[in-house]
């Protein structure tokens, strides 16, 4: 009886492979089926209703809940229950809004830059916004709330397209001299707002706004932040085509896709946040570029399923600081842009340590 040889011989299925295994004699073993799922790293946590995002929405809650909890009123007594719906609910809201849109530009920024270390603080567009807010209250002592944040988001859109038309021009091979430009554009700025506000006898409002503190959200203060809400719901309609964008101009033009548009866009937008964020809170360093890294690190790239992600660890991270710098020392508060700088400025370092081991940094 003749038998196939090895090069004629075909499984019976498309979904099952012959596999011989002839001893000495020349005999066949049985067949085994191979399994054709496949073999790389599954994607963990992709979905939004996962069991993974399910977790940090609980305990991005369960850090919601102790800010409205924490505090030096009983928050049961007439008194307290007075001063949770005055001070801790907004300023709970206000850890929302201003963690996950600070977080997002920070993501926003890294992709319109090809590079992971940019972000508000990095790149002057604080700085700026601190100076528009500051010639409104030179110009305007008066001015109300509004005033002030248009002041502040108009000069942090300068501000930030000065720093990308910085970088059109000037070919940069290494990746850590984008951010240090960024700081040095953003040093020069702060040096002009020292010096203005010295001359104007206001450098302790300047100093307490770089701390960044939610101490002055309370009802009636806060409720301009609620416009980051919309920069961020249109975040999420445009996010698909900030992802082709982070892929390089020639890239983005080859598919259709018009690049400065949408650059322009995603400028507006950061310093519209940035602006609103500035006004209110003041400077959160760090927070957008340690959170998107670290998203980034876990899930990839890709914007649109990361922007739960980082909206939630930004809320998170921004409200442990905060919870932090409020019972480190009770009942003074230490301001949450001091903690921030600490906690970020270690990461950052920690980032760029795992970034030149895996090659990422060229230099």
């Amino acid at each position: 009886m003749s038998r196939p040889s090895a090069e004629t011989a075909r499984p019976s299925s498309p979904d099952v492979a012959a596999v011989r295994d002839a001893d000495d004699d020349g005999r066949a073993a049985a067949r085994r089926p191979i399994d054709r799922r496949p073999t790389g790293p599954r994607p963990t946590g992709r979905r939004l209703g996962g069991r993974w995002f399910l977790l940090g929405v609980a305990v991005t809650l369960v850090l919601l809940g102790c800010s409205v909890a924490v505090g030096q009123y009983d928050a049961f007594s007439a008194d307290g229950f007075w001063m949770v719906g005055i001070t801790r609910i907004p300023r709970t809201i206000g850890l929302i809004l201003a963690g996950a849109s600070m977080a997002m530009c920070g993501l926003i920024m890294q992709l319109l830059t090809q590079n992971r270390f940019v972000e508000p603080t990095t790149t002057g567009t604080t700085e700026w916004a601190g100076l528009g807010l500051l010639l409104v209250m030179i110009v305007a002592p008066q001015a109300s709330l509004t005033v002030k944040m248009l002041g502040a988001t108009t000069m942090a859109f300068l501000g930030t397209m000065v720093f990308f038309l910085f970088l059109r021009r000037v070919s940069l091979r290494s990746s850590l001299v984008v951010p240090i430009i960024g700081i040095m554009l953003g040093a020069v700025v702060g040096s002009i707002s020292t010096y203005l506000a010295l001359m104007t006898d206001m450098l302790q409002t300047l100093g307490i706004w770089f701390a960044g503190s939610f101490t002055s959200v309370i009802r009636g203060q806060y409720e301009v932040l609620w416009i980051v809400l919309i920069v961020a719901v249109l975040i999420f309609f445009v996010a698909d085509q900030f992802t082709v964008a982070g892929l390089g101009k020639e890239t983005a033009t080859s598919v259709g896709l018009n690049h400065g548009a949408v650059v322009l866009l995603g400028t507006a937008m950061v310093a519209v946040a940035t602006g609103v964020t500035a006004t209110v809170v003041g400077t959160l360093p760090f927070l957008g570029l340690v959170v998107p890294n670290l998203v980034s690190m876990i899930r990839g790239d890709d914007l649109r399923s990361n922007l739960p992600w980082v909206c939630l660890a930004g809320i998170s991270v921004v409200t442990a600081c905060d919870l932090l710098g409020r019972t480190i020392r009770a009942p003074f508060e230490i301001p949450v842009g001091l903690v921030l700088g600490l906690v970020g400025s270690v990461v950052f370092v920690a980032l760029l340590l795992v970034q030149r081991r895996r090659g990422a940094i060229s230099t």
